[in-house]
Formats: C-alpha cells, sequence, structure tokens
C-alpha cells in the first residue's frame, strides 16, 4: 500500500513540474512509460494460463 502511495506521489511530482515548467513533452513519455510497465505486470501474471492452452 506504501508502494501505490509513492507512486502516486511520484507521477504528480512529475505533472507538477510539467506544469510549472511548461514542460509539456515529458506527459507523454510519462504515460507510455506507465502503460508499458502495466502491460509487463500484467503480462507476467497471465502467461502461464497462455501457454497451457498451447
Amino acid at each position: 500500500m506504501r508502494f501505490l502511495k509513492y507512486l502516486g506521489r511520484l507521477i504528480g511530482e512529475f505533472f507538477s513540474f510539467a506544469l510549472q515548467n511548461k514542460a509539456w513533452w515529458i506527459v507523454p513519455i510519462i504515460l507510455v512509460l506507465l502503460l508499458i510497465a502495466v502491460v509487463v505486470i500484467s503480462g507476467s501474471g497471465i502467461a502461464p494460463f497462455i501457454y497451457t492452452l498451447f
């Protein structure tokens, strides 16, 4: 639970940095990295079930 708290704080820091410094190019990079992380985490949990289908 603490990890999610710190992760939310980190993401908030990135967005506040982009807002204050008008560095809007950093927002898509962060979103793509978060999407890749979600795919990797969810893919590692479902992989054993996919292997049994083949």
